[in-house]
């Protein structure tokens, strides 16, 4: 399959239309959000694919591509401290859940030889890694403060028995991290039936053999679900710190302005 040109690209062009055409006819008001969306998206992916054009050549160190994911790691817990800023110290805690998921994820799938170690490889798959990690680290962090805010009552009878903050804590710390990780798992469930993920069809698109295009997706639905189950649980480890006092007792959490 040939690459796509620059004449392809800006034909292209014409789907951004129709989005803001039907957001126009719905009277939505978002057609210069689109707009803007979509500019700001292209001038992002130009500027990262210079970028990565020389991080991840062939010959260069692979430090530089670990530099890269570092910075990556430090972005995308920035991301999650404006996503979620109801949630007691979310930019470490996040960026320590993001290298606790890099460390098992990454080290078994280079650690074992799934994929070989060069920048080519360790770039993208680290970055899909860190990307789906950031959603259910927001997702966790948001559903527990929410659940220890909305079941105080239950958590602090639970403290008054003489219960110990991790177990006072576990009823409503299960079910966010339930809620975190079952879209991942539904995700998991219907892929290749209910559609083609994003890795499989560049693959495809490539030129590349279904089959072999399904074993390197498959690869990567594992890794994204092992890390959403890692930083998950970084996050409830870490919170249920952050949410009670030394001697047990439940902080007093704020309802975010609507």
């Amino acid at each position: 399959m040939g690459e796509v040109g620059w004449a392809g690209l800006a034909a292209s062009l014409a789907l951004v239309a129709v989005a803001v055409a039907i957001s126009a006819w719905r009277g939505l008001g978002l057609e210069r959000t689109m707009a803007w969306a979509a500019a700001r998206a292209l001038v992002q992916l130009m500027a990262v694919g210079l970028a990565l054009g020389l991080v991840i050549e062939p010959g260069q160190p692979i430090a530089y591509s670990v530099l890269w994911l570092v910075a990556m790691v430090a972005f995308a817990a920035d991301v999650a401290r404006r996503r979620a800023p109801e949630v007691p110290g979310v930019f470490p805690l996040a960026a320590l859940a993001f290298a606790a998921a890099g460390a098992v994820t990454l080290g078994v799938v280079f650690g074992l030889g799934i994929l070989p170690l060069e920048g080519r490889t360790l770039v993208p798959v680290g970055g899909l890694m860190i990307g789906n990690a950031m959603n259910a680290t927001v997702l966790a962090g948001r559903r527990i403060v929410e659940g220890m805010r909305d079941g105080r009552d239950e958590v602090e009878a639970r403290l008054a028995l003489g219960m110990p903050a991790t177990r006072a804590a576990r009823p409503q710390l299960r079910g966010a991290l339930r809620t975190a990780l079952i879209p991942q798992i539904e995700t998991t469930k219907a892929v290749g039936i209910v559609f083609l993920p994003g890795a499989m069809t560049g693959l495809i698109l490539a030129g590349v053999d279904p089959v072999a295009a399904v074993k390197v997706q498959a690869v990567i639905m594992y890794l994204v679900l092992a890390s959403t189950a890692v930083t998950t649980a970084v996050v409830a480890a870490g919170l249920t710190r952050r949410l009670f006092t030394p001697d047990h007792r439940l902080v007093r959490l704020v309802r975010p302005a609507e």
